[in-house]
């Protein structure tokens, strides 16, 4: 991405913003982030402002292509998409004309995001925001369209669930603006998903890298891809509430020097679990069938296979529930010619333990799998990391998987895992 203008960057205290659906779901709410938008860009100057779609417009939109009986990921789909956060930029510029304040919206495209893969699932591949720049340069603050950029042949395309979060670190690293601002529905990153887990705390400081294990994992906070452009480019990112009340939490940076170490719960009741038995030539087939995933833009997690010594495959992997539609045609197709068997199991949670490398997680993980085992929830799969240890549970025990390790651990009390815990 290219991250410098004519004049070596962004305008002083140009700070991106992110505000999700959530905060723009009535035209009350607009209105109260218009005038927080205001408020800021009369004390620093004109900013950026990222925006998803209004608050369930992405919900009805795919609604209605389901009615039609199209699946998500197709080009139409894509251009209805867009919609959503065309209209959310444009309605928080008006918003901001009427107070005022000198604001112009921009969708993906015409805000200089190119995207690569396929529809619905998109990987920003280059970010040139020159008009952008411009605008700010001539005073104007910058409403622009998020989970969008301009794909082959001109078409709009989306970037996934969450991919506003993605715009907002790009747009960040390109204008090499100072940070990254996520306003958000919730006060920062917490310690487990506050609704489930109500003694979850927030934490501070978040080094990027536990942040990702936490993305990849089920937290619903950041997208996962954000969060890696963001260790990538050196971006910093705030999460914190969209009043702005609180200071929220630090995602990368310089944390304080007695920054206390960070381990968290993630969850993702949105899991489906694929093994794969049987069939010729184990080595081959294995890497066509990660490459499958590959180029459907899939993400698969704990995988696992047999040696390529062995005859006969077994492979093992998690995913998201929405992607199989996406992916076991093809799956089923390349398994018959090879004649293997796949077994898909959609009734499945997945908890994960994140901490950073101060921790013993082998030792973490064995307390946690003991303890699943004796409260009888059962464990199914389990794989560990150095920052992540994550076990498959029924999709029903999740929550209480969750709300047991928590507890277990000692990360309502700290922040971390209680230090008395002996692993078995």
């Amino acid at each position: 991405m290219d991250g410098r203008n004519r004049s070596g960057g962004a305008p002083a205290g140009a700070v991106v913003h992110k505000y999700g659906g959530s905060s723009l779901a009535s035209l009350e709410d607009v209105r109260r982030v218009a005038e927080r938008v205001r408020d800021r860009h009369h004390a620093e100057g004109p900013l950026v402002v990222v925006v998803s779609a209004r608050g369930g417009t992405t919900d009805d939109l795919l609604r209605t292509a389901r009615e039609l009986g199209t699946a998500h990921g197709c080009r139409e789909v894509d251009q209805l998409l867009a919609t959503g956060e065309n209209a959310s930029a444009a309605t928080l510029a008006l918003a901001l004309h009427r107070l005022g304040v000198p604001a112009v919206s921009l969708s993906g495209p015409q805000a200089g995001i190119t995207v690569e893969g396929r529809h619905g699932e998109g990987m920003i591949d280059a970010f040139s925001p020159v008009r952008v720049r411009d605008h700010l340069d001539g005073g104007a603050t910058v409403v622009v369209a998020g989970f969008q950029g301009e794909g082959r042949g001109g078409d709009v395309q989306t970037l996934g669930r969450g991919g506003s979060d993605t715009t907002a670190v790009a747009l960040t690293a390109a204008l090499d603006a100072p940070l990254c601002e996520i306003r958000t529905d919730v006060d920062g990153v917490y310690t487990a998903d506050p609704r489930i887990v109500p003694d979850a705390h927030i934490l501070a400081h978040v080094p990027g890298e536990v942040m990702a294990e936490m993305a990849y994992a089920g937290s619903r906070v950041l997208h996962s891809r954000s969060v890696e452009l963001a260790a990538a480019r050196g971006v910093a990112i705030r999460v914190r509430h969209a009043s702005g009340r609180g200071p929220g939490s630090l995602v990368g940076g310089t944390p304080a020097t007695d920054a206390p170490p960070v381990a968290a719960l993630a969850h993702d009741p949105d899991t489906a679990r694929l093994l794969i038995r049987g069939g010729s030539g184990t080595a081959a087939l294995a890497s066509d069938l990660l490459r499958l995933f590959a180029e459907r833009s899939v993400r698969v997690d704990l995988v696992g296979h047999t040696l390529p010594s062995q005859d006969r495959l077994r492979l093992g992997c998690t995913l998201r529930t929405e992607d199989l539609p996406e992916i076991i045609p093809a799956l089923r197709s390349r398994l018959a010619a090879a004649g293997a068997e796949l077994a898909v199991d959609e009734h499945v949670g997945k908890v994960s333990l994140v901490a950073d490398s101060t921790h013993n997680m082998p030792g973490l993980a064995a307390t946690a799998l003991r303890a699943l085992r004796e409260a009888g929830i059962p464990v199914s799969w389990v794989s560990a990391s150095p920052l992540r240890a994550s076990a498959v549970v029924p999709r029903e025990r999740t929550a209480d998987a969750v709300r047991l390790l928590h507890d277990l651990l000692g990360l309502a009390r700290s922040g971390e895992p209680a230090t008395s815990l002996a692993p078995v």
